[in-house]
């Protein structure tokens, strides 16, 4: 029976001393399992606060090189005038949508024509001369001109009449004996094609004394007749050329005139280069447009007095 007890007992201790032992281990695999689940967590939330102070570094330094931007444009941009309102900083420095900005175009003069047109509708003659030469017409083309005096006309039959004058400028030639040049239009219906060809005042020009004859002459398209005159004096010299053409029934006469101061050449003075100035002249000339006319038709008379339209 003695024996029996104590081996209860030892059991019992047996049995107490493993359940000790399982006790401890069990809290011992707890406070492991607790220590790791603790130890986890914190991990956790020191990359999650890693995390967020890498972000917060990042943001800072955008903003701070925003604000650098923002510095600079600021120091480069103009300051508004007082009185600008916001709205107009605004739309001065937006640009408008599609529109390319640019340095407003500068304004080019456009130069004139070095040349003018004349026309005249009563004679159909058209022409170009200088647009600094001086034109006249009418009545006033007759007007005698410096050191050439009155030019007469050379037809052969009286009835012409002036169209107009182109007189070059007085200073066209400075530094010599030029006085004045021009180009005249004159025209007469009452002269016929054949008597168109000849002229009233036979050329002078030479030494002999001796007539000379009418020479064709072609300016531009149209085929002419031409002679020349000249005169001279210690005070003045008048070289004159004319030129006839036959078209709308009437003599077309172009008068191209030069005049000097005489044969001085005190002070400097040169002679002016006379062929020049004639080629200036025939570049008018040679512009020369006969546009046709309506004639008008008179009504010979019939005999036995005027008709009274009936019988």
């Amino acid at each position: 029976m003695t024996t029996n007890w104590k081996s209860g007992n030892e059991q019992s201790a047996n049995q107490k001393s493993t359940i000790q032992q399982t006790t401890k281990t069990s809290a011992t695999h707890t406070i492991s399992g607790t220590t790791l689940s603790s130890w986890s967590l914190q991990q956790k939330l020191a990359m999650i606060t890693s995390f967020v102070i890498l972000g917060l570094m990042l943001a800072m330094s955008a903003c701070s090189k925003q604000s650098s931007k923002s510095a600079l444009v600021g120091v480069s941009s103009p300051v508004p005038a007082q009185g600008t309102s916001a709205a107009q900083i605004a739309a001065s420095s937006t640009p408008a949508a599609g529109v390319v900005s640019t340095s407003p175009a500068k304004k080019t003069r456009k130069k004139r024509p070095a040349n003018v047109t004349y026309s005249n509708a009563n004679s159909g003659v058209s022409f170009l001369y200088p647009r600094k030469a001086l034109l006249t017409s009418g009545d006033d083309a007759k007007s005698d001109l410096a050191a050439v005096g009155d030019v007469p006309m050379n037809f052969i039959q009286p009835g012409g009449a002036s169209v107009a004058t182109v007189a070059l400028p007085d200073n066209a030639y400075p530094g010599t004996d030029f006085s004045s040049a021009f180009f005249r239009v004159n025209v007469n219906r009452n002269v016929s094609e054949q008597e168109c060809e000849h002229f009233a005042f036979v050329d002078t020009r030479n030494a002999d004394g001796e007539p000379v004859d009418a020479e064709k002459a072609k300016i531009g398209s149209a085929e002419m007749e031409t002679t020349s005159s000249f005169s001279a004096s210690a005070i003045k010299q008048v070289e004159t050329q004319y030129y006839h053409n036959y078209e709308n029934g009437a003599c077309y006469e172009y008068v191209l005139g030069l005049g000097t101061e005489g044969f001085a050449t005190e002070g400097g003075i040169e002679h002016v280069n006379r062929d020049e100035v004639f080629a200036k002249l025939e570049k008018i000339l040679a512009t020369v447009k006969i546009n046709p006319v309506e004639q008008e038709h008179v009504a010979e008379p019939t005999s036995g007095g005027a008709a009274s339209g009936k019988e």
